[in-house]
């Protein structure tokens, strides 16, 4: 694997990059660049235009490059293209259509963009879509699902999928080494989880004993998160933002013969002894030969 970074290599113009993967040669590109916000997604809404050219422009530019170059690639998108549940009751698969996207005009900035992207890369070339839902690890990080709940002052209740990094990096990386069909894949753990019940598996693994308090109603939360955002003020650091409910089923990668971790408790609490390092600190794990994989991030 090769990491590839704006920092060394400037891969958001067309003919930069083209040169680059013409000299680097990769069998494989792995693209896990996007525009997230800091702290966390509430700053997409103030920073629109970034957002917009990470999530949408970028993909749909690399998508011209990998499919002149004819270079087969993934793409890193997300889950929260979607709200709720099916009218079924079950989980969205691949196949449905985004509900919380800027044509519903019901959605936050970021998942627009998200939904956006997608939309660009309909009918792409040997290309994965991955979606990643809620990631979490053993690492405490700003970015890491189980971070945020012991930060914060008050959580919001709301059922979601999630996505154990370890178990996302493998399952993505499967896809390519089992040569599966390109197209959209769901890629979370199975089945679903609820605030309540993964603070109370945080407090039961003894690593935080943290009295978690939690808003009455989703529309108390969401007035006071973003009626404080829209008027433009640093981001609340005292809610998850966690927009509201979205639950997607993995269903076509499994029937490729990729798995996720099975089980809810097991899957949850093993993230303290997991690693997940897609790009190993941007170290080529090759040594000084060329790289066969190169990662965009």
């Amino acid at each position: 694997f090769r990491s590839l970074t704006r920092s060394t290599t400037d891969y958001t113009r067309p003919e930069t990059l083209r040169n680059y993967l013409e000299s680097e040669t990769p069998e494989f590109l792995i693209n896990a660049a996007g525009f997230t916000g800091k702290p966390n997604v509430d700053a997409c809404e103030i920073q629109k235009q970034e957002c917009l050219q990470g999530n949408a422009c970028f993909p749909g530019m690399l998508k011209n490059v990998c499919e002149e170059m004819g270079l087969p690639w993934g793409h890193v998108s997300s889950g929260c293209i979607y709200t709720g549940r099916r009218a079924d009751g079950q989980g969205f698969r691949e196949d449905d259509a985004p509900n919380f996207s800027f044509r519903q005009n019901n959605c936050s900035w970021y998942s627009g963009t998200k939904a956006l992207g997608e939309e660009i890369l309909t009918g792409a070339a040997s290309c994965y879509l991955w979606r990643l839902r809620i990631p979490f690890d053993h690492r405490n990080n700003p970015r890491n699902y189980l971070s945020k709940l012991m930060q914060y002052e008050r959580l919001l209740e709301a059922e979601n999928s999630i996505s154990n990094l370890d178990d996302f990096v493998q399952a993505t990386w499967q896809t390519w080494q089992k040569k599966i069909p390109f197209g959209t894949y769901n890629v979370t753990n199975p089945g679903h989880i609820t605030t309540r019940l993964v603070a109370q598996w945080i407090k039961e693994s003894g690593v935080c004993d943290k009295d978690f308090q939690f808003f009455e109603s989703e529309k108390e939360y969401f007035e006071e998160h973003f009626g404080k955002l829209c008027r433009f003020r640093k981001s609340n650091r005292h809610a998850v933002s966690v927009e509201r409910s979205h639950h997607i089923d993995t269903v076509e990668v499994f029937e490729n013969g990729v798995r996720n971790r099975f089980g809810d408790l097991d899957t949850f609490t093993a993230c303290f002894g997991t690693t997940a390092d897609l790009c190993h600190s941007g170290a080529d794990l090759i040594g000084n030969r060329k790289a066969r994989h190169l990662v965009v991030q």
